[in-house]
């Protein structure tokens, strides 16, 4: 039997949250050394365990602040979660804060390259995906223009077209599909569904219940950072639009 894609075994996450009100890096220094800082301890993920097999699209559902971001952070790698483990099999592209890595003052071209570098995409490959890159940004005109004079629709088209330019085993999605106008949002998603056709394992957060149906054959349901659902996506769905009618 071959191993599954992700086992997440027991991971909880916590994050400690500061009482006092604190105006500058200098007060924040002045009260932590004068031992002034209270914390509060917040546990945005707590005793999560779930196994999702290779080729499984699994939704995650879950009112605002459920931990839903939380989670898709801790498997991608950006956090290191307080307690459990977490097991990949297999490349991830994380689609979480498109274009969060581009550098403003660096025109869209070269934010290709830096943003590609820091998704681990040679330079090479880069080069030879340039042009498929632009052309599904639809942002010819404007990749000698500053970041810094893009607008936030702009970027997320940019990030979105340079992060799904592979193909890769595991992709992590985080409300990505609600970037650009209806046209772009509408391409977006058929150029996801064109990756799951090559047996891609994708976990995709979305706040359309109907996106994830259409899109995932599993789901789970999160609520105050526990799991309190996981499965076929009918029954699941059926679960989470009773929870929030």
């Amino acid at each position: 039997m071959s191993k599954p894609a992700i086992e997440v075994d027991n991971v909880s996450m916590k994050f400690n949250l500061s009482k006092e009100k604190v105006d500058s890096l200098k007060d924040y220094v002045i009260k932590m050394l004068k031992k002034e800082i209270h914390y509060n301890e917040f546990w945005a993920l707590k005793n999560i365990s779930f196994t999702v097999e290779k080729g499984d699209r699994v939704g995650i559902l879950g009112l605002n602040g459920a931990g839903k971001s939380t989670l898709l952070k801790v498997i991608s790698g950006v956090f290191k979660p307080t307690e459990g483990t977490v097991n990949k099999s297999g490349k991830i592209v994380p689609l979480l804060e498109l274009g969060a890595g581009f550098d403003p003052q660096y025109t869209g071209t070269e934010n290709i390259f830096l943003y590609g570098a820091m998704l681990g995409y040679s330079k090479k490959f880069i080069q030879e995906k340039y042009d498929e890159i632009v052309k599904f940004s639809e942002l010819e005109k404007f990749m000698d223009v500053p970041v810094k004079n893009y607008s936030s629709g702009m970027k997320s088209r940019l990030g979105f077209s340079i992060a799904t330019v592979v193909e890769p085993k595991i992709l992590i999605l985080d409300e990505v599909l609600s970037v650009g106008d209806a046209k772009f949002r509408k391409k977006s998603e058929n150029k996801i569904m064109s990756m799951f056709d090559s047996g891609v394992t994708v976990l995709f957060v979305s706040h359309s219940l109907d996106q994830v149906k259409r899109l995932c054959n599993k789901a789970m349901i999160l609520e105050k950072g526990k799991l309190i659902a996981y499965g076929d996506i009918d029954p699941i769905s059926e679960q989470y639009s009773k929870m929030i009618s």
